[in-house]
């Protein structure tokens, strides 16, 4: 038997807990909040999901679920030195974030994430509860 596809939907902007909510400051430089372009793949075991980040650490970049909500935030500071004057920017910097809604087909305590050079490679492990399984009978 195939294991069924599973469930991801590509959740609409929503708050990430702990995202700042302040109103900006006249005369200081504002970051936007970006959305991230992500690849979605399905293999036997599960999902990956790729999400592209531009100078996102670890120190940087949550990764949250909440109930059946997975959030991805990162916070990224202008690259500026001390007392320096920006003059021109192309580079476009700000807070990275993006929620996906998980259906039941995943195994929430298998999730995995790895950074590496700016690209986050989530593992969505299929629910065991999916596989065919025997049942021992007891007398």
């Amino acid at each position: 038997m195939e294991n069924p596809t599973i469930q991801v939907t590509v959740a609409t902007r929503r708050p990430v807990p702990g995202a700042s909510e302040a109103a900006p400051v006249p005369g200081e430089r504002t970051a936007p909040t970006i959305t991230p372009p992500i690849d979605i793949h399905e293999g036997p075991d599960g999902l990956i999901l790729e999400a592209d980040l531009p100078g996102a650490t670890e120190q940087n970049l949550r990764v949250e679920l909440e109930e059946n909500v997975l959030s991805l935030h990162a916070r990224m500071e202008p690259p500026l030195p001390e007392g320096a004057r920006l003059l021109h920017e192309e580079y476009r910097l700000g807070d990275y974030q993006r929620s996906f809604i998980l259906g039941d087909e995943v195994d929430r305590d298998r999730i995995t994430a790895e950074l590496t050079h700016g690209v986050l490679r989530l593992t969505l492990p299929r629910a065991d509860r999916r596989r065919t399984r025997r049942i021992e009978i007891r007398s």
